[in-house]
């Protein structure tokens, strides 16, 4: 199973939460009803079905490069106003768009700032939101410190290290050089609470992202040291509940 193939599993991992981020990110664009939206790298269709569900469009194309997750969209997606196509950021359709939009997609764009220049070419507004990887995503946070402690030769692997631009200040900076005039910035806060230490840990297990990826490409013992690392780092409630917080940075051009 690739890494991004299966649409449930990536739900379990992080969808659930990115659901959440995407609502006050389309409260926060207030575009008006009636508009053609673009959903790039849309997934499992997080984004795609809280636009339909609260800014009225008069049309939403969602876009991924993932079959798995295109189909998984298509099936839970049900709504007469938005279609599905399997597409990457380098392949976009024609526009015009009145709004082009991208959750969680440009860290994993090769070319970020022609992306962007492409998405401006079609749309009249763009926004994207990225995980703050380096610092408030703290789901993934505890996971990559705790890997860093128990296999430091594979720091390189930890998201917050590759993707140092998921900032207020790096999303301006490329949203400039693609030649945006006016780039608006905030941050988005959502609540992460998890049943138990199974509930946070068993989306890892799927292989569904990068830090699933990566804890199953380790062997059994690896695995066993990093799981017994990230639950000595967690703040675990007195009921077993893990309390926690997922930071998302988004912007606008």
């Amino acid at each position: 199973m690739s890494e991004w193939s299966s649409g449930g599993i990536y739900e379990s991992y992080v969808g659930r939460w990115s659901r959440l981020v995407a609502a006050e990110f389309i409260g926060w664009l207030k575009q008006p009803p009636g508009q053609r939206w673009l959903d790039v790298g849309c997934g499992t269709g997080a984004l795609t079905s809280t636009i339909l569900g609260t800014a009225d469009p008069a049309a939403v194309l969602g876009v991924d490069p993932s079959e798995g997750f295109v189909e998984y969209a298509r099936q839970t997606v049900d709504d007469p106003r938005v279609a599905f196509e399997v597409r990457s950021a380098a392949e976009l359709p024609d526009g015009p768009y009145d709004v082009v939009v991208a959750g969680l997609v440009l860290n994993f764009v090769p070319k970020r700032v022609e992306a962007l220049r492409r998405m401006r070419d079609i749309g009249t507004t763009v926004a994207v939101y990225v995980w703050d990887y380096a610092g408030g995503m703290q789901l993934m946070r505890y996971f990559f410190d705790a890997m860093v402690e128990v296999r430091p030769q594979d720091r390189e692997a930890d998201e917050g290290r590759r993707f140092g631009f998921c900032t207020a200040e790096g999303l301006e900076r490329l949203f400039g050089e693609a030649g945006f005039a006016e780039v608006r910035t905030r941050e988005i806060v959502v609540p992460t609470v998890f049943e138990s230490f199974d509930d946070y840990w068993q989306p890892f297990l799927g292989g569904q992202g990068v830090a699933p990826a990566y804890l199953r490409g380790l062997d059994v013992a690896d695995q066993e040291a990093l799981r017994d690392a990230v639950r000595e780092r967690l703040p675990i409630g007195a009921d077993g509940s893990i309390r926690l917080t997922a930071r998302a940075w988004a912007a606008v051009g």
